[in-house]
């Protein structure tokens, strides 16, 4: 019976710090959450979804080249994990919000961006396997930024040589 009653004292506790007025929020920047995000925005402890993509981007032995400024976008990609062990791709990111849209010919995926990091799905199409090499893949590849440079974007290259950011 105490159980009950020292629950249901916590409950009340509760309910009391709460006065059951209705507070109408019309500036979102006004809000606790939105200065504690912008806050640590700007202490660069969280990244910044509206954050330009273009630049290289990587993580060990993962590369991505991006160049653009506009919704839609160039990008390059290099996996490499060896002799006969990699992946080489070149198309286009469109850009919604921290969701972005990969399309690399008929290999077309969403991948996460939050201002820091890119990160692909852990599950892809079947057609991004013809990308890739022996038993390397494009499965959950993720990047951090490097630089925001176009000029050193456009310095990625395939195993093969191939520029993976130009025309």
């Amino acid at each position: 019976m105490s159980h009950w009653r020292g629950g249901l004292m916590l409950l009340l506790s509760l309910l009391a710090g709460c006065d059951g007025a209705s507070t109408s929020i019309t500036n979102t920047e006004s809000t606790p959450g939105s200065r504690l995000e912008s806050a640590a925005r700007s202490a660069g402890i969280v990244g910044d979804p509206g954050a330009a993509l273009q630049g290289s981007w990587a993580r060990d032995t993962d590369r991505i080249c991006i160049i653009g400024t506009e919704r839609v976008s160039r990008i390059g990609v290099s996996v490499d994990y060896g002799e006969a062990q990699s992946c080489a791709a070149s198309g286009t990111v469109e850009r919604s919000g921290e969701r972005l849209q990969m399309t690399f010919g008929k290999c077309a995926f969403d991948a996460r961006f939050d201002g820091d990091r890119i990160t692909f799905p852990a599950d892809m199409p079947e057609a991004c396997e013809a990308l890739c090499a022996g038993r390397a893949s494009l499965a959950a590849v993720t990047v951090d930024r490097l630089s925001e440079s176009r000029s050193e974007a456009a310095t990625l290259r395939s195993k093969a040589g191939k520029f993976l950011c130009r025309d």
